[in-house]
C-alpha cells in the first residue's frame, strides 16, 4: 500500500431498489448522482473530484449481493452531521445515533437508509 494516500479508494453501498436508493442519498446530501457504465453492476456515483482529498464511491446494485447490516460503516462528511441526520429520517430513513461527541475529532450521527445499511455522518461542528 501506497503510504501516502488516504486508506480508502473507493466505496459501494449495496442497494435492493435503486430508484429508492438514489432519492435518499441525493435528498439527503442534496447532490445528484451520476451513472457510470460497467458490465454487470448498476453503478450510481456520488459527485467526485479527482484532486480533492477524500474518497469517491457509488450506490451499487448486483445481482446476489444483498444490502443492510454488515461490518462496514462509510462516513459521509458534513457540515453539520445533526442536519443530514434530519434530513436522512425526511427522506424514509431511520436515526440510530444521534448527533454526539467524539472529542477532539468532532461528531458523528448513525442513520440507516432506505435499503437497511447503516452509514455514519461526520462533522466538525
Amino acid at each position: 500500500m501506497n503510504t501516502k494516500r488516504n486508506p480508502v479508494g473507493w466505496f459501494e453501498i449495496y442497494v435492493q431498489d435503486m430508484e429508492r436508493a438514489r432519492a435518499f442519498y441525493q435528498n439527503t446530501f442534496q447532490v445528484t448522482l451520476e451513472r457510470l457504465e460497467s458490465p454487470g453492476i448498476e453503478l450510481w456515483a456520488f459527485p467526485m473530484q479527482p484532486d480533492s482529498p477524500g474518497c469517491a464511491g457509488a450506490l451499487a446494485k448486483w445481482p446476489g449481493k444483498d444490502s443492510g447490516s454488515g461490518g462496514t460503516i462509510v462516513y459521509f462528511s458534513c457540515a453539520d452531521c445533526a442536519v443530514e441526520a434530519a434530513r436522512a429520517v425526511q427522506n424514509g430513513g431511520r436515526i440510530q445515533k444521534d448527533k454526539q461527541s467524539i472529542g477532539q475529532y468532532g461528531f458523528i450521527a448513525l442513520v440507516y437508509d432506505t435499503e437497511g445499511n447503516m452509514i455514519g455522518l461526520h462533522s466538525m461542528k
